[in-house]
């Protein structure tokens, strides 16, 4: 074996890497989650090559060493296997399990996708803070790791005819790994290839359709066809034109997918339903867990699990439709993601990335357009009324949805959703994300709002187990701030002052049309009126940032910028920071998302960014709703299992509606994190500054 001297073992280039520095243990970055585990062993020495074809699963680095204990620094939950697969149990928070002499695959859900594969006898144990492998002797253990990522793999043509665009959607079956229950698993589920207009359908060797027994039958038109792009990639079923929208399937069964509500309400549900009921069929098998809304619907619904997890892929959604709805809507998990989409063949680029977040997709008619605008304009006028003036523009209010986020793909400025661009998406796609530190750059152009600059000293780069390049400028130039935005940086942060001119500056305003490509990837824009800034950025590199519709009070925007700066610290995406940070101000429905609203700059210590709302306080005891959010690496088909007492039940995140919980104050103090985000009598805190005093 070679002795240790500080390499990193890079197996797959832009996937997940494991680092032995020299003082001793193991160092596993993920660059695409942008997270870093730091993995503690008293090894003296670690082999790079050999490793890899220990696992039976694909890893993107592993290596192998010889040692008696492995200590992570966060409390995961572990899958025991023995070598063949089997599951022999699960572990999770204040564990001890011994398992006797035998081979062992251990499968860890931590915030990158990690195994150990050793040999017993070894014990499993955990506490408040740590996971430890224990092993009776020093033994041969290998660790690998692989990052959470997927892209599209390739390109399918479409002409504008509605017939062909049926046959290119066709083509993204072929991203899914499975037509098991296990496609419910984010990591299961792979990226649709991109769709291209052009002059003829061209669907390239290796992206065609796959061979399936279930049809979906639409009408050849788009404001068919889009509603139904994620169902049919779910359920890996082929688009066939046809005047009554339905499921066939090979053997017979039919189900109408016009029923109450509509046709895309209809859609809507039967993906819902499709996708929780293989949630739960699922632990049956690879993963058995206790899971929440197994325990609930078999208790209510008349399925056999077991048999339904046995049986063939159109056996199950025949058994799966045939119960109604309304029982399994209890326990839906919040969908991540509604989008607007105009009917037109303008945005078939869009569709394979709303796809591969399992959207739900509505298309609004002229009318529903025209009340969109009508709602927003009084918005509008409200913005003109008490700070002087508006992002200029048509602007529109898309309906109201059941879910996380909102996106409008359309003409017009959404306010309450993101605005959908299909550069942002390809930029996150096309971006070669280098493995160096998180960069951070600040900038401040305005003395009037130090104050905000000054908070960004103490909060972004705070999480120590994570590298950060933070980079603080003031008063640049023109050509300064020019060169900041084309270099490099993973998120922007600016602070200052735009109007129609442009970007104001210490030697006067830069330009918009002077910003012709930016290395940014993410921004928060906390000046006035900076919707058209955000848009430029998107169109000329960046993945999505968080813009202003209107002008905006400098005290509104640093409350703004405070509290929006710690939720992206500490793992939050764009949209749901946003949306959680909206009432800290009454300016905060003058903030928006725009390009990719689901970008996150870090990955959450705990997996999923999380919130604890104090709902009542008496005698000693909180009421607290425990929240979850999805992320980009943590998707839908997500189980959370919360670390509150002895709950031994796994969730499907995000859990509709929060979790419900009473407990004393010092439970609740050892429950949060410090970086823990509390909402209590309508603001947010932060537990590592919040007064639980005030509790007793």
């Amino acid at each position: 074996m070679e002795e240790r001297t500080g390499d990193t073992f890079d197996a797959a280039g832009i996937g997940a890497r494991i680092d032995t520095p020299p003082h001793g243990g193991l160092s596993v970055y993920d660059p695409i989650a942008r997270t870093r585990i730091r993995v503690e062993t008293d090894a003296e020495n670690v082999r790079e090559q050999g490793a890899e074809d220990r696992f039976p699963m694909p890893l993107d680095a592993a290596v192998s060493f010889r040692t008696d204990a492995i200590t992570f620094p966060v409390v995961v939950a572990v899958h025991v296997r023995q070598a063949d697969g089997t599951h022999v149990t699960q572990t999770d928070h204040f564990a001890f399990e011994e398992f006797p002499a035998g081979e062992y695959v251990l499968d860890l859900a931590a915030p990158i996708k990690l195994y150990v594969r050793a040999s017993g006898p070894m014990t499993v144990r955990s506490d408040a803070d740590t996971t430890v492998i224990e092993f009776d002797r020093e033994t041969r253990v290998a660790v690998g790791a692989r990052s959470f990522h997927d892209s599209p793999a390739g390109t399918v043509t479409t002409t504008d005819d509605p017939r062909d665009v049926m046959e290119a959607v066709n083509a993204f079956g072929h991203a899914l790994k499975t037509q098991e229950p296990a496609r419910s698993y984010p990591t299961l589920r792979g990226h649709p290839p991109r769709l291209e207009r052009g002059d003829e359908l061209v669907i390239p060797p290796g992206l065609e359709a796959p061979e399936t027994d279930v049809r979906m039958a639409v009408p050849p038109r788009f404001e068919y066809i889009y509603p139904a792009v994620s169902l049919a990639y779910y359920l890996g079923a082929r688009l066939v034109p046809g005047e009554t929208p339905e499921i066939r399937t090979a053997d017979g069964f039919t189900y109408s997918l016009d029923r109450e509500g509509g046709y895309e309400a209809t859609v809507a549900r039967t993906l819902k339903q499709v996708f929780v009921l293989d949630c739960v069929a699922r632990t049956e098998g690879y993963y058995e867990v206790p899971l929440f809304e197994r325990a609930a619907l078999e208790a209510s619904l008349d399925i056999s699990f077991s048999e339904a997890r046995a049986a063939s892929p159109t056996e199950r959604l025949a058994t799966y439709l045939s119960v109604p709805f309304e029982s399994v809507e209890p326990y839906c998990p919040t969908w991540k993601l509604t989008a607007d989409v105009t009917p037109s063949a303008e945005y078939l680029e869009l569709v394979p990335y709303l796809v591969d977040e399992l959207a739900v997709v509505r298309t609004p008619t002229d009318d529903a357009v025209a009340s969109a605008t009508e709602q927003a304009e009084s918005v509008r006028e409200f913005y003109r009324a008490t700070d002087g003036g508006t992002n200029g523009g048509r602007y529109v209010r898309p309906t109201a949805a059941d879910s996380v986020e909102q996106t409008w793909a359309g003409e017009g400025t959404p306010i309450g959703a993101s605005k959908a661009m299909v550069a942002a998406y390809e930029n996150r796609v096309n971006r070669s994300l280098a493995p160096g530190d998180i960069g951070i750059t600040v900038v401040c152009n305005e003395t009037d709002m130090i104050e905000e600059r000054d908070m960004t000293n103490t909060v972004y780069g705070s999480r120590d187990e994570l590298p950060f390049d933070v980079r603080q400028h003031e008063n640049l130039t023109q050509a300064e701030l020019r060169e900041v935005l084309a270099a490099d940086t993973d998120f922007l942060h600016y602070i200052g002052h735009i109007d129609e001119e442009g970007i104001e500056c210490a030697d006067g305003k830069l330009a918009l049309d002077s910003i012709e490509t930016t290395g940014v990837d993410a921004f928060f824009l906390n000046a006035c009126s900076s919707y058209r800034v955000g848009a430029k950025l998107v169109e000329a590199g960046a993945i999505g940032g968080i813009v202003t519709l209107s002008d905006v009070l400098n005290n509104a925007a640093v409350t703004m910028g405070k509290a929006l700066a710690r939720l992206l610290n500490v793992g939050y995406p764009l949209n749901v920071a946003l949306e959680t940070a909206r009432n800290e101000s009454y300016a905060g429905g003058q903030y928006v998302t725009i390009g990719d609203g689901g970008l996150g700059i870090v990955q959450p210590e705990s997996n999923l960014p999380d919130l604890v709302e104090i709902t009542d306080v008496r005698d000693g005891t909180v009421d607290i709703t425990y929240r979850t959010f999805l992320t980009r690496s943590f998707d839908l088909g997500t189980m959370m299992a919360p670390t509150i007492r002895s709950e031994s039940m796994y969730y499907l995140a995000p859990v509709r509606d929060g979790l419900e919980y009473t407990l004393s104050v010092e439970e609740l103090v050892e429950f949060v994190d410090r970086r823990t985000p509390i909402r209590f009598d309508g603001s947010l805190h932060w537990a590592d500054t919040f007064d639980f005093s005030r509790l007793d």
